[in-house]
């Protein structure tokens, strides 16, 4: 058995040998195919990767109340005229929540941050209570955070993220130097660790954190702010209505009337996140099978046209006591070969092109993935094969014998 296989195998590689240039025109819709599978996966994979190490930042069990919901799609005039939030209700929150671990209130607007005649543009200010550290991931890597002591004497004191540290500092120790926020001095206290891009579109690291009475008296006394809330990781679905219910009484809302705030949580962008992965995959598999289903057709036949060659080569197999299944075998073998050769053809293009994927995203190419991908070209090479060799198999020996 391993001896015949051996020998179809030496037969079918020495056909695709000597007709190289026709078996890889013919293997092109596979090469196409198991490339679009590929890339999808290897997309797909880079995504997942990235997306979840963003929502660690958000937590499962943490809401961000705010006027607007993340992806509600309603009326801008609605948002609007929706009253402000006070920042009275953080503790209104904590003393009537049972379910409510702790809150804290975040005002947030965009400076440039310089030291000398260094600068950073595009800076995200965050005015917060040391609460902040609790409802997001903060790890401080080198000083400390803000106090309760710091946000009730509204110091000037501020928190820089690792691109702030490294613009305006490099490897100086910024622990006790001082920094500008637009016009106005501060010192700083704390550096964060270094935390990359939140779902690839703006940087974690860009963002200077300081003590929310402070940002009130030199940017915002009455500017936006939103809230995080910490609740009990156990009752996260009971704590929503929980919150709602609080909030609706600090609103002052009728039970007729809508809800004039956003409770948002992580499975928003979960829920979008699904749709564009799905959008994805289901493009890429309509790429791969119409590709797969061209390349197929065009290896059937193929192998029509080297069975009609052939004819007399399968007559004096036939003649020297070659089976039906040996014949079978033969073609059959060589249509797979053909369809492996493009699909590692495929691969390794894929291979290439995830490297470029990288530098945007997080991305490998799973073992799964490249198993799935050679399957699928055994898979049409035998359905794309069988054909061809069954009739190769079932040729009179005789006839074939004269053919000319």
């Amino acid at each position: 058995m391993i001896r015949l296989l051996l020998e179809n195998f030496q037969i079918a590689v020495t056909a695709i040998v000597g007709g190289k240039i026709r078996a890889l025109l013919t293997a092109l819709g596979i090469v196409i195919g198991i490339l679009s599978v590929t890339l999808m996966g290897t997309l797909i994979s880079g995504l997942d990767q990235s997306f979840e190490k963003s929502m660690s930042f958000l937590g499962r069990d943490v809401f961000f109340l705010s006027r607007f919901e993340w992806f509600g799609g309603q009326e801008w005039w609605e948002v609007r005229n929706r009253p402000k939030f006070k920042l009275d209700y953080v503790d209104k929150l904590k003393e009537q929540g049972k379910r409510i671990e702790t809150v804290a209130p975040v005002m947030e607007r965009g400076l440039d941050v310089s030291r000398g005649e260094e600068s950073v543009v595009g800076v995200r200010i965050f005015g917060t209570t040391p609460e902040y550290q609790r409802t997001t991931v903060v790890n401080i890597k080198h000083g400390r955070f803000i106090t309760e002591g710091e946000v009730r004497s509204g110091s000037r004191h501020a928190v820089i993220g690792w691109d702030i540290a490294d613009g305006l500092f490099g490897n100086e120790n910024p622990i006790g130097k001082d920094i500008k926020l637009g016009n106005h001095r501060f010192t700083v206290i704390g550096v964060v660790e270094k935390q990359g891009k939140f779902l690839g579109l703006f940087s974690l690291d860009n963002q200077v954190v300081i003590p929310i009475g402070t940002y009130q008296r030199l940017f915002a006394r009455r500017g936006w702010m939103r809230m995080n809330v910490k609740v009990d990781a156990d009752h996260v679905n009971e704590a929503e209505d929980e919150v709602r219910g609080i909030m609706r009484r600090l609103r002052g809302l009728h039970p007729q009337e809508k809800d004039n705030f956003a409770i948002n949580r992580q499975e928003a962008f979960r829920k979008q996140y699904n749709m564009i992965k799905y959008a994805i995959g289901g493009t890429g598999i309509f790429i791969t099978v119409l590709s797969l289903l061209v390349g197929g057709i065009g290896i059937m036949n193929i192998m029509f046209v080297s069975v009609k060659e052939r004819t007399r080569e399968i007559g004096v197999r036939k003649a020297i006591g070659a089976t039906r299944n040996m014949i079978l075998g033969q073609f059959l073998l060589e249509a797979v070969l053909i369809c492996v050769l493009g699909g590692a053809i495929g691969m390794g293009l894929a291979w290439g092109a995830s490297f470029f994927i990288d530098k945007f995203i997080p991305s490998t190419m799973p073992v799964w993935l490249a198993i799935i991908s050679v399957s699928l070209s055994v898979v049409v090479g035998v359905i794309a094969g069988l054909i061809p060799s069954y009739k190769a198999a079932n040729m009179n020996p005789i006839e074939a014998l004269r053919y000319e």
